[in-house]
Formats: C-alpha cells, structure tokens, sequence
C-alpha cells in the first residue's frame, strides 16, 4: 500500500486567506443584502490596460493563422519579453543580468514555492515574521519542519526572525546557523521596505555564512523612496547569494492572467551531499524545464506590452491610483487615532488592532462593519496584534471601508 506524505498533517488549519475567504462568505450567505467591503486579500480590481489588452488581441491573431501560432514554447520565456526584461528592469539599472539567468513563468508564488526543491531536506530555513505564508508551508511540507507549536505559535525547526515595533519591524540576523533566507522587499504583509545599507547587512551577512537569500521583489514598481533599492542586485556582491523572483500580477494587474520572472545568477553556486560545487542555476534550468512547459504566448505578449512607452505610463497611472488608496487609509486611521505602518513603498497599510486580538479584530470588522482585513497572527506570531488593509480596491470602496473603521472602533 502506497504510504503518504505525513509532513502535510503539520499544516496548521486552513491557508491564511482560505480562512478568510471562508468565515467571509459564510457571514455574506447568512447576510446576503450586507454591502461587504473587502480590502485583506492583495488582488487587483482594475482592468488590464489598453497596451496589453490590444497586445492580447493581436497575439490571439497570431494564433489563428499558420504564421503566427506557437505551440511549446521556449521553457524559460520567450526572447522578445526576455530582452525587454532584461533591459528595462535591470540594465537601465546598471545591473548585468545575463540571457540565461532569467526565467519567466506562471507567477511569483509558484516560484518562491518550488525553489525549495533544489535544497537538501536537513537546510535550515529562517523567515522573517510576519512571513508571506507560503514560505513557510511549502517548506513543512517538505519535511523541513517539526510539528506547530501552539506556544510559539509556530513550527520548530523553522528559523523566525522578529519583525516588530521593538525593532521598527526591520528583522534582526539569526542568532543560529541558518541555510536559506526568505526576504520579501518592499513587504508583505507590514507595507514597509529595506533602505540600501539594511539591506546590505543582509546580502554581507549571507556572503559571510554561505546562506542563501531568497528575495521576494513582487512589489518592486510600488517603491517611492530614493533609498529603497529596486532590486538585490544593486548590492554588491549580491549574485553570489540572492535569487531574486518578481511578479507582473502587481505592475500590470496579472493576477487572472499568470507571469513572473525570477533571476538565478550563475555565481550563486553551493555544494551538494557529495561536496561537489554545483550551480543554482543549471539547476533551476533543469527544474524548469522538466516540470514546465513555459508560460503561455499570449501572456507573454501581454506582457512585453507593458514595456513600451505607452505601456508604462499606462500601468504607472494604475499602480498611481492604488498607492493614492493607500495613503487615504494610512492617513485616515492615523487621523482616527490608529497606529499605522506601511502604505509608502507598497500597496499595505500594517494597523495595530485595537484589542491585541487579530482574528478578533477580523470578526468584529466583518460583523459589524462589513469590512474584511487580514489578521496579522495568519502572518506569523509576530503579526499577532496587527492587521493587514490592501490599497487594491476602488477609490469609493477604499474611502467607504476606511470612515466605517473610523466611526466605529475607537
């Protein structure tokens, strides 16, 4: 008889934002004329702009002649979207990233969750806490991880790194021997980022041990501070260290239609169970194209779009709307009397919850007010006492949602 995987068994309950949409619409069937406002999960509500979607139509031409239709295509993307990535996100940024050191794919999410694979069972990995979920998971399914522990409220074996007021939410360098680091600058869930020399802490650090950083940099076109890098790469020594993944489902509103990109620099190179040295990126190179066929033509297409000059000011304006919903909610709490962080460099405001209760303040918010946020403790036990808002709403829901928090919690 086949024996399963017991390591998913330690997942603790539901995946954060399944809890949500769940305790969401059980509240919505049992009160179907309430007006629910939701701004907790990080999905975009604006349209696709006119540069991609004339972009899609023509690649949807291309498809129905004999011309222009693709089948399989290249693994690791396609050169037309390759080489306008590789100019406009990092050559025009003094950063040399060679051809085959890019690899698009379906999303940012799937990426950060499958480069776990290319590590021994017994690394050590640290996150930061609060920590994007997924990290987190992917990795106890793996086997990385002992069991939840409801003290810690969290997984023994797995290394957090405090994010919290005490230390303005900037995390501290492990105190212990660890193999992988995940980072995600500008932040999810606090909205905050990582000035050039915090950052450099972190990449010398990592030079330093031999630990791997693994730099989540979906949020990298919300940036508004001159000191805020835009990407690992422009410190120093960074190839040899970080991956770097990054997302269109922001930029360009492509979180229904699937790309990312992510960046294994041939320098990055460790040893494996032999002691041989071996390349991260001939690796991922393998993984890639053994388990995926390439992300679809079409989207590709969509997203070269974005790389023009009218492309770019299109998705500018739209990434302009959401950081102008962000700083409505930042304001308006802070002129409420909340403690808020975040909503500068990112599209998530980081709100004290009145109480010290997350799941509480989630409750009370959705009951009551109609609103739905995401509780800071789904985040990590650093996050308990905190509540996520995303600026990914309209402009009157935002306004809405933010006067029924302020009228009604004190």
């Amino acid at each position: 008889m086949i024996t399963l995987n017991g390591d998913y068994k330690k997942l603790r309950g539901n995946f954060l934002f399944t809890e949500i949409a769940k305790r969401t619409n059980d509240f919505i069937a049992a009160h179907p004329d309430a007006d629910v406002i939701k701004i907790g999960i990080g999905d975009v509500v604006r349209p696709l702009v006119p540069a991609v979607i004339n972009a899609l139509h023509k690649a949807v031409d291309d498809m129905g002649t004999y011309e222009g239709f693709h089948g399989y295509g290249p693994e690791l993307g396609y050169s037309f979207l390759k080489d306008k990535i590789l100019l406009k996100d990092y050559k025009e940024r003094g950063i040399d990233i060679a051809y085959d050191e890019l690899f698009v794919s379906c999303g940012t999410k799937c990426d950060t969750s499958a480069i776990q694979e290319l590590f021994s069972k017994d690394t050590v990995i640290a996150v930061t806490d609060p920590v994007y979920p997924v990290y987190v998971a992917t990795n106890v399914m793996a086997g990385r991880s002992g069991a939840f522990d409801d003290v810690l409220q969290g997984y023994n074996g797995i290394v957090y790194l405090p994010c919290t007021e005490d230390n303005n939410f900037i995390p501290e360098l492990p105190k212990q021997k660890v193999d992988a680091i995940y980072l995600c600058y500008p932040n999810n869930p606090t909205g905050l980022a990582l000035k050039r020399d915090e950052l450099k802490v972190w990449v010398d650090y990592a030079r330093k041990t031999g630990a791997i950083i693994l730099y989540d940099n979906a949020y990298e076109v919300f940036i508004t501070e001159d000191d805020v890098p835009h990407s690992i790469y422009e410190i120093d020594g960074a190839k040899e260290v970080a991956i770097e993944f990054r997302s269109f489902s922001k930029i360009a509103g492509f979180t229904g239609t699937r790309l990312s990109y992510s960046v294994v620099p041939k320098e990055l190179k460790r040893i494996d169970e032999n002691g041989d040295m071996v390349s991260l990126n001939a690796m991922w190179t393998q993984r890639q194209t053994m388990k995926y066929n390439g992300a679809p033509y079409i989207i590709q297409r969509g997203a070269e779009a974005i790389y023009t000059d009218e492309g770019r000011a299109q998705v500018m304006s739209e990434i302009g709307y959401y950081m102008e919903n962000a700083r409505i909610m930042r304001e308006g709490l802070r002129e409420a009397g909340f403690t808020v962080y975040g909503g500068v460099d990112a599209p998530y405001i980081w709100l004290k919850a009145p109480g010290g209760d997350s799941w509480a303040f989630f409750d009370r918010l959705l009951n009551e007010y109609h609103v739905v946020g995401a509780p800071g403790v789904g985040f990590g036990p650093s996050g308990e006492g905190f509540f996520r808002l995303s600026a990914f709403n309209s402009r009157e829901n935002t306004l809405k949602a933010i006067d029924r928090i302020r009228k009604g919690i004190k």
